[in-house]
């Protein structure tokens, strides 16, 4: 029997991480919203996370994605709060998703939305964080991997 072309003989392993947190109170049509939002702002500022281009056997083209996997973990709102200091203190690249965010619909709207409030007083229900892979599991201490 051929080996799969597909299938690599070493496991890959990352001296990063991508990391959300969700806010454990969410439906979980928000659940997929959050993520989904939170993790296209770190592929478009942080080039390197982004893998190649795919292609399938007939090379029909389809869009790179990240290059390693998005460990998705869920918490209080205290808990929320406590790694996005966390990841100000690290000075780690991070995107937030705030309540009010369900609200707006469109770029400049959920801009001004965070825009409004000051970083002490944000009502999070989502970040998103990349970096060291260390430094990222202390941002996330305190939450369980969501299930």
């Amino acid at each position: 029997m051929s080996e799969q072309p597909f299938r690599s003989v070493q496991p890959v392993r990352f001296d990063t991480k991508i990391a959300v947190v969700l806010r454990d109170d969410l439906e979980p049509w928000q659940r997929l919203n959050v993520t989904a939002f939170l993790v296209s702002g770190l592929g478009t500022e942080i080039p390197e996370v982004i893998g190649e281009p795919y292609e399938d056997a007939d090379a029909v083209a389809y869009l790179p994605m990240f290059r390693q996997p998005v460990l998705v973990f869920e918490g209080s709102k205290e808990t929320l709060k406590a790694a996005h200091a966390r990841a100000l203190s690290r000075a780690l690249p991070r995107a937030v998703f705030t309540s009010d965010l369900f609200t707006t619909g469109n770029d400049r709207d959920n801009r001004a939305a965070v825009r409004a409030v000051s970083t002490g007083d944000l009502d999070l229900v989502g970040l998103a964080v990349y970096g060291p892979r260390n430094a990222v599991d202390k941002v996330v201490k305190g939450a369980r991997m969501h299930h």
